[in-house]
């Protein structure tokens, strides 16, 4: 299950090239800080590794009155995996690193028995920069390529995917500052349309609080959202997050871990504009040996 932990994340960060920061991760820090944990589900999963490296895992997720499970299993750090679902689905990743050179990683994903999903990635990094193409392979091929330069401090980040069909379907662009005391990210997505702005301020260690903001603005709609959220370490074993928006939604998220890090996860959704409507509980239980 998702857990969190933004002292440790602070001090990673700094330290990180701009390999971790493709366009899809760019401002992570903050958009976990914002996103991740928070479900409406109940969900119930078991995972166990086994000495030769193999992970196997069940999940169990209950969508109102519906229910879907997952089996998979993977081995050697996701270098291999297989998973199936309830409706027969099977799909498998093989990726492996240092094939054709120490700086490259190729993934292969196949999906069966529907192939849409069938993708062929390859990811070359460097100290200041990261290129990333994805290709998928169906009836519409489509190319997706990432990139990005810069260092720890400063990274610019760029992705654009091409469709034999429709030609260019996606352009953003993306720039990300971090420094000691802070760091913040400005996104420009949906061929133009979207722009984001996330900021996270860093504190004391001894603090283990983490707060982030973010606001983005739909020009086509000229609609805009601000969402500002915060987490807290209560002790070692339990954290709350919270986050709300000028929509009136507050969400909160509270996390305890178990023994061998297995942890509960109980989530909560209110309309603070519509207190007659029924509040949204999510449950998560993870089980880990």
């Amino acid at each position: 299950m998702n857990t969190f932990n933004h002292r440790k994340m602070k001090r990673k960060s700094l330290n990180k090239g701009p390999r971790h920061v493709l366009f899809p991760d760019i401002g992570k820090e903050a958009k976990d800080l914002l996103s991740k944990g928070y479900i409406k589900d109940d969900v119930f999963s078991i995972s166990k590794s086994s000495s030769i490296g193999v992970v196997q895992s069940t999940t169990i997720v209950k969508h109102g009155r519906l229910s879907t499970s997952n089996i998979a299993a993977n081995y050697n750090n996701d270098t291999v995996g297989v998973k199936m679902d309830s409706k027969s689905q099977l799909s498998a990743t093989i990726g492996f690193r240092g094939h054709f050179s120490a700086s490259t990683k190729t993934i292969f994903a196949l999906k069966l028995p529907d192939d849409s999903s069938s993708e062929l990635k390859f990811q070359y990094f460097h100290e200041h920069a990261v290129l990333a193409s994805s290709f998928v392979l169906n009836q519409s091929p489509s190319v997706v390529i990432s990139a990005a330069i810069g260092n720890p401090r400063i990274a610019f980040a760029l992705e654009a995917e091409y469709k034999t069909a429709r030609c260019f379907t996606k352009y953003d662009a993306g720039i990300h500052v971090a420094n000691p005391k802070c760091n913040a990210t400005i996104t420009l997505s949906n061929k133009g349309d979207l722009l984001k702005a996330l900021y996270m301020p860093h504190f004391d260690q001894p603090m283990k609080v983490a707060v982030a903001a973010e606001i983005s603005r739909r020009f086509s709609t000229k609609e805009y959202t601000l969402t500002v959220g915060g987490s807290c370490e209560v002790d070692r074993r339990t954290a709350l997050k919270v986050k709300l928006d000028n929509h009136g939604k507050l969400n909160t998220l509270l996390l305890h871990r178990f023994k061998h890090k297995s942890s509960l996860l109980v989530s909560g959704e209110i309309n603070m504009k519509g207190l007659d409507k029924t509040p949204r509980i999510g449950l998560a239980v993870a089980l880990i040996s």
